[in-house]
């Protein structure tokens, strides 16, 4: 069987990957995309049917594609990212490889069969591809992560990660308990209650901000302004786990709102503690409910400051200070330390203890002691390796939408420079000041 040779594989065919591509294809350079699944794979089949994104409409942009709708500053459904991201790749010409999974990816390379090939791509369905540059586009939140303590737990309560879930009627009659209180856990709980489900959140840490402050939305700030502190970092207190938080809990709901443990306290939304332990059908829980909420709170006040500090220095004419409500103690109850499943009616768990990166088909050399790719602004440590759609100094703000484009960008003008350096053909890096 003859291997292929492409000077530039992208393994995954998200907003990461295809944008790669796109602009490469910009420069006058042809990728090929390998997706396991469809395009757009996450948001059109692996989010629950209610999820809007939590950036304004206007966001949603892909190189040389911006948003084109009505609604700029409205919050599109998961699947219209999708849908936008099809039409996107059919414009800009993209070779997209859908249903075709990368098993490995081998280099250094012995004795390639093209003279300017660094990898060899293992396919699962038996074929093999080489290639000059390799673009890892998995993302940062790839596989599910389920604590062991799931295997303990009655098998005649339901269990499911965020990943499986759809709608509040997909799972079986009774009380649904969500564990953990980042963007997905609340989100499924507010979709649950809305929908007359009685809820249980079990919290965990997490961080809030109010959708808009001073004139601009928060997510803007964040783009916009240098702060103090990196306060959307990936460290999240988790030390050296390659587990990776997400950014300040917002919903994309009724045009776009706050959410917090104070909004579903209000809507009927029973707070219990973290889950730390589980036997049959009894949870062990750390009694926190009011410490957690508290230190929510507090990393809200500091983004806002800090926010407030940038805007101070940099001289910005913005509406003054808004009022931020004190934080209501009287909202949040610590629940105990244990929570009797069969006792509260609950007959559901929807795990919302987010995802793990999975890149364990790169070469261990591309690799830390953790399984995390080494990079440095996207260039991996094997000269051609580059990855799009990780945080970068700590930050997880290029995780969003919003900033898809300026990743792909750098990883483009990186192929491109080795490419005219290569034929000798300075002129050509004309493009990299476009």
């Amino acid at each position: 069987m003859m291997t292929e040779f492409v000077e530039t594989a992208v393994v995954g065919g998200g907003q990461q990957g295809c944008s790669v591509a796109g602009c490469l294809a910009r420069l006058g350079y042809r990728a090929a995309v390998f997706e396991r699944g469809e395009i757009g794979q996450a948001w059109a089949k692996e989010r629950w049917e209610s999820l809007r994104v939590n950036t304004p409409n206007r966001t949603v942009t892909f190189p040389g594609m911006p948003y084109d709708g009505d609604d700029p500053e409205g919050y599109m459904p998961a699947r219209e990212v999708a849908a936008r991201l099809r039409r996107y790749v059919a414009q800009a010409g993209i070779d997209v490889r859908e249903h075709t999974s990368v098993r490995s990816v081998e280099s250094p390379l012995d004795t390639p069969a093209h003279p300017d090939a660094r990898f060899l791509l293992h396919l699962e369905n038996g074929r093999t591809v080489e290639a000059r540059n390799v673009v890892a586009a998995l993302g940062g939140y790839c596989a599910p992560r389920l604590p062991e303590l799931t295997a303990r737990i009655d098998p005649s309560i339901t269990q499911l990660h965020t990943r499986y879930y759809r709608t509040p009627q997909s799972l079986p009659p009774g009380a649904v308990l969500v564990v953990g209180s980042g963007n997905s856990g609340q989100q499924i709980a507010e979709d649950l209650s809305d929908a007359d489900r009685q809820v249980y959140l079990a919290v965990g840490r997490h961080k809030t901000s109010p959708r808009r402050y001073r004139g601009a939305q928060v997510l803007d700030w964040l783009q916009l302004l240098p702060l103090e502190g990196n306060l959307e970092s990936a460290s999240g207190g988790r030390g050296n786990s390659p587990v990776l938080p997400g950014v300040s809990v917002l919903t994309g709901k009724a045009g776009g709102r706050d959410l917090n443990l104070g909004v579903l306290a209000r809507k009927g939304v029973t707070l219990v503690g973290t889950v730390r332990g589980a036997q049959g059908d009894v949870l062990h829980l750390q009694d926190n409910v009011r410490a957690i909420a508290r230190a929510a709170a507090r990393a809200e006040s500091e983004l806002l400051a800090a926010i407030d500090t940038a805007i101070a220095r940099h001289g910005l004419v913005v509406p003054d200070r808004t009022p931020v409500a004190p934080f209501d103690d009287s909202l949040f109850t610590d629940h105990g330390d244990r929570l009797d499943l069969t006792a509260h009616n609950i007959t559901s768990i929807v795990w919302a203890t987010g995802f793990v990166p999975d890149y364990r088909i790169l070469p261990p050399a591309a690799l830390d002691d953790t399984g995390m790719p080494v990079h440095r602004a996207g260039a991996g440590t094997l000269p051609g390796l580059y990855y799009a759609g990780l945080p970068e100094g700590g930050s997880v703000m290029p995780l969003l939408i919003a900033s898809t484009r300026i990743q792909a960008e750098r990883v483009a003008h990186g192929i491109h420079l080795d490419n005219t350096l290569r034929h000798r053909s300075p002129a050509a890096l004309g493009p990299l000041w476009a």
